[in-house]
């Protein structure tokens, strides 16, 4: 069992390290990769001194983008994820490179992370901005297989902020994603907390105890105790980093989300 799937330590915290554009990516305008590091470094060290079980490292800055990674996100993940594990290995450590499944699993194998965010798309067909997004299931399995990587795949079901062509159901999706395309974990959520609760608890009814759920966007220090009644776990960004998730990390806000947790963790046990 890899620590991800040990739901011993649920409901899990996990915060958002979003590094600043590296070189090559259209919004970098000079910073080198070393600073983009440090800084990287530090945020990862906040987290680490508040408590906070890992981080989910993601390009997110790294745009435009399509769903096929360019060649210098890979390389320069990797190369970030491999530093973040070895400094904090402590830490839970999540991979999802904008927005490719099948290179998130590269990356993640390659750093030794406990396992990836398939966020658009493992299943399914959605349109944003970049165009159309075809399901990645296939691909991501057949590359498991031939790397012989343990590293669990996490997918999202309906991300939120694209539009899903089908109109499958989300507990629908989520058995899909489970039975047919084999996540070992997923992401769900709504666009408020009541919606959130009531499609967790729609998705738990398809799909059994089992499986852990986190949520997929949405948590605040102010839902966060509500939340995790409801899901093994959460991954926080907009409102850790002020509302942009193009801002760094607040250390106060980081304080009071896990002050948040802890009530939480206490009321769970």
């Amino acid at each position: 069992m890899t620590r991800m799937m040990d739901k011993s330590r649920f409901p899990m915290a996990l915060g958002m390290i979003q590094p600043e554009p590296c070189p090559g990516s259209y919004r970098n305008t000079g910073m080198t990769f070393d600073e983009v590091i440090d800084i990287s470094r530090k945020e990862v060290q906040m987290l680490a001194d508040n408590g906070f079980d890992g981080y989910i490292l993601q390009n997110r800055n790294d745009a435009p983008v399509r769903q096929q990674a360019d060649p210098q996100h890979i390389a320069y993940m990797s190369v970030l994820a491999r530093i973040l594990k070895t400094e904090f290995p402590d830490l839970i450590q999540g991979i999802l490179i904008n927005w490719d499944g099948v290179a998130s699993l590269a990356v993640a194998d390659a750093a030794g992370a406990d396992f990836v965010r398939i966020e658009h798309t493992f299943t399914g067909l959605e349109v944003g901005y970049a165009g159309l997004m075809h399901a990645q299931c296939v691909e991501v399995c057949e590359f498991r297989k031939k790397l012989g990587t343990k590293v669990p795949v996490f997918a999202d079901v309906q991300e939120i902020h694209y539009e899903q062509l089908g109109g499958k159901k989300i507990p629908d999706g989520a058995w899909d994603a489970i039975q047919n395309a084999f996540a070992d974990g997923l992401f769900v959520g709504g666009h408020s907390t009541a919606e959130s609760i009531e499609i967790v608890q729609a998705v738990r009814k398809r799909i059994g105890p089992d499986i852990p759920i986190f949520l997929s966007s949405g948590s605040t220090g102010d839902n966060i105790e509500e939340i995790l009644q409801y899901y093994d776990g959460v991954s926080v960004g907009t409102w850790v980093k002020n509302g942009n998730l193009k801002n760094p990390i607040d250390p106060e806000r980081a304080k009071i989300f896990m002050d948040k947790v802890r009530k939480a963790r206490g009321a769970h046990a």
